[in-house]
């Protein structure tokens, strides 16, 4: 299993971190998220056929990108 913590400026309160912890969620292979308004990130445990690139996409589409 993988773990990746994104750096997303955009959270800033707990809609934000409902709405990324369950879109995440939902991905195929994602074992866990956890969004934090407080330090604006985000860990998320998975495996395949989840990838930083899906994750990244997804966050992007949610209108959350990470920070590059």
């Amino acid at each position: 299993m993988k773990s990746i913590t994104y750096s997303i400026p955009s959270i800033s309160c707990h809609h934000c971190v409902h709405t990324i912890e369950s879109e995440l969620s939902e991905m195929e292979g994602v074992k866990s998220v956890k969004a934090d308004a407080g330090s604006k990130k985000a860990t998320v445990e998975f495996d395949t056929p989840a990838s930083e690139e899906r994750i990244e996409a997804l966050l992007t589409e949610i209108n959350y990108p990470p920070a590059k």
